[in-house]
């Protein structure tokens, strides 16, 4: 495989975080066959969303529906005993999404006032204002890592729903995903507009580069898409959750791009920022009223499913901010351990206002 090809995957498979996750790799590294019966049975941690071992192995099983995994044999993807394993897992993670935000009500006013009121009453940590006013380059540019993860995959989870809809949902999502897509251009994709922004603050721009170093709650908030978009059942909550993200992006892409700016970054850095404030905007409206709207009007009984996705989505972002916001309040990175030295060489960072050696981004 050429370097280059790295930009758009499949991603090397990353350093397991436990004994669950540790199987799956090693698993993966050779041709398809057959997992122990008891491998997972006794899943049982703590709190999953955080949890490194749980969180890794979904985005192990996920990541063979995407673009797969350097060097994995493809047919991996629907081995049946891998699918049984992601099954057990996926169990203990959506019950602890449900434990986090209960079952939202559906008020009178409908689905979209529903969304309103979830979007209102969001108080998550101020994360963006962070970014826009007092984060230094080397913690955006830890920031940019984490939401790599997502963004040089952007608008995939959500387009699952796309043959699992039609009428009104259906017109409404392709309308948004066309914009993500960047109207079938190259150069205006919104994942591509990203890797720009990677490539400017001088990280791997390679699809999957930052896996390693993204923690758990990371992971959560990827797979928390994931298990939505693989799964008709919940397709309410998919597009709950597209909603939600598309009513909750427009000002705070405006504050990373003005902190971008800030800390003295030109428009190629900010523009993916700068897009998101404008689309994002026009996107709000679409998601709410025809998007999710346009779904409850034909399938009535998904209206509690698709603010059960919104929610679990504000709730899994919330704890992505405080963790970024409370790592660099006590002085560290919020990123994992750098991968050692051994691996391919990383680019310098510059040391954080606390005066942290920051971990290398590969």
């Amino acid at each position: 495989m050429f370097e280059s090809d790295r930009r758009y995957g499949p991603a090397t498979l990353p350093r397991s975080r436990g004994a669950l996750s540790a199987a799956v790799i090693e698993a993966l590294r050779h041709p398809p066959h057959d997992l122990p019966a008891d491998l997972g049975v006794d899943l049982d941690p703590a709190d999953p969303i955080t949890d490194e071992d749980l969180q890794l192995t979904l985005f192990l099983c996920y990541e063979l529906h995407y673009r797969g995994w350097l060097g994995v044999d493809d047919s991996w993807e629907w081995q049946p005993t891998l699918l049984a394993l992601r099954a057990r897992c996926e169990q203990v993670f959506e019950a602890a999404l449900r434990r986090l935000v209960g079952a939202p009500t559906v008020p009178a006013a409908g689905v979209a006032a529903g969304l309103a009121e979830l979007v209102a009453a969001d108080d998550g940590p101020a994360l963006a204002a962070t970014l826009q006013r007092r984060a230094d380059r080397t913690q955006f540019r830890e920031f940019v890592a984490h939401r790599s993860v997502y963004h040089l995959r952007e608008a995939d989870p959500h387009s699952w729903a796309l043959p699992r809809l039609g009428g009104p949902a259906k017109a409404a999502l392709v309308e948004i995903q066309t914009d993500e897509y960047g109207n079938g251009r190259l150069d205006r994709m919104h994942a591509e507009l990203f890797r720009r922004t990677l490539d400017r603050l001088g990280l791997d721009t390679s699809y999957g580069a930052h896996i390693d170093v993204a923690p758990a709650v990371t992971l959560a908030t990827n797979n928390l898409m994931s298990l939505f978009g693989l799964h008709r059942r919940l397709r309410g909550a998919l597009l709950g959750h597209l909603a939600a993200f598309e009513m909750t992006s427009s000002l705070p892409n405006r504050r990373y791009g003005n902190g971008l700016r800030r800390l003295g970054f030109d428009e190629v850095a900010t523009r993916f920022y700068d897009e998101h404030v404008e689309a994002d905007a026009v996107h709000e409206q679409i998601a709410a009223h025809d998007l999710c709207g346009g779904l409850v009007r034909v399938e009535p009984a998904l209206a509690p499913d698709v603010l059960f996705g919104a929610a679990a989505g504000l709730a899994v972002d919330r704890l992505f901010a405080a963790h970024l916001l409370d790592s660099w309040a006590a002085g560290h990175s919020s990123l994992r351990p750098p991968a050692p030295p051994a691996l391919p060489p990383t680019v310098p960072l510059v040391a954080s206002a606390a005066g942290m050696a920051p971990p290398a981004l590969v």
